[in-house]
């Protein structure tokens, strides 16, 4: 199947995004793009009738085989984050053209789809982010369009917790920056508006670096973690808030380099859950 360079500039931010929102991993979705456009170069044209249709169909059952073959989840060591996605960083792909749909990408989302077996990801992205008819999804997963709805359906229900999810970008910013002043003032009070009773934080070191193996539960055991950490930063700690996956989150560098990654899951303007990526496999993309 021959694809011009314009071609290829074209349909490469629609198969990234849709593999990162597969995988949640930016490594795995490059390695899977890079694979689709060689394949897809060694195919007759002439049996081609949709480009965009056959790429994005190579693109979904590579990530599903990836998917169902991987055993990265089973053998990893504490919670698991995606990998952060900042778009200033990715050099292979122009951030203009990458997020036309821009649902799906959050952290909190992004976890929820772990929960999800590859061909409920699969369905459930390509109908409602990208919004493929079920004919074309049907096709892409070789599977009847009734089974499809089906499937559209479970994962629904199953990824429903997240769709209280608030994603108005500026209002999250200023509750974070809230956060912020709040934890450097040991304010319990002003954090106590901002963060639910029940908050939970995920900490993903990947057994690479020291985090919390299981998540932690709870206003008070999260604050007693996060000022634990704090006492414990080097004099040259330094934070920044910036955009990741779309939404504010909060940059940690110690030792001149990142080490972390901050981002929170937010509904009615309160902190639900926090997520914290130590994992410099995670971060060195980032």
């Amino acid at each position: 199947m021959l694809i011009s360079n314009e071609e290829y500039q074209h349909y490469k931010p629609l198969l990234f995004s849709l593999g990162y929102r597969l995988l949640g991993s930016v490594v795995e979705t490059e390695d899977m793009l890079q694979e689709t456009f060689l394949k897809a170069s060694l195919i007759n044209e002439e049996n081609i009738e949709n480009k965009k249709a056959y790429l994005c169909k190579m693109m979904t059952n590579r990530c599903l085989d990836l998917l169902k073959s991987s055993s990265r989840r089973n053998d990893y060591i504490g919670p698991w984050n995606p990998e952060p996605l900042m778009l200033d960083h990715l050099h292979a792909i122009d951030p203009s053209e990458l997020l036309l749909q821009k649902e799906g990408l959050s952290v909190a989302y992004l976890r929820m789809m772990e929960h999800l077996k590859p061909d409920e990801r699969a369905v459930l992205l390509l109908r409602e982010v990208f919004d493929f008819p079920y004919a074309e999804i049907a096709n892409t997963i070789e599977k009847k369009e009734e089974n499809c709805r089906k499937i559209f359906s479970r994962a629904k229900q199953k990824i429903s917790a997240v769709e209280g999810e608030s994603l108005d970008y500026e209002r999250n910013k200023n509750l974070v920056n809230r956060f912020i002043e709040a934890f450097q003032k040991q304010n319990t009070n002003v954090l106590l508006e901002l963060i639910s009773e029940k908050v939970t934080l995920f900490s993903d070191g990947g057994g690479k670096v020291h985090a919390a193996v299981r998540p932690i539960e709870s206003f008070s055991n999260v604050l007693a973690f996060l000022f634990g950490i704090s006492k414990k930063a080097p004099a040259d700690f330094q934070f920044h808030v910036k955009t990741v996956n779309q939404q504010p989150a909060i940059l940690i560098y110690m030792y001149g380099k990142l080490q972390s990654i901050i981002n929170f899951y937010i509904q009615d303007e309160t902190i639900n859950e926090i997520y914290i990526t130590m994992n410099p496999d995670k971060l060195f993309s980032s």
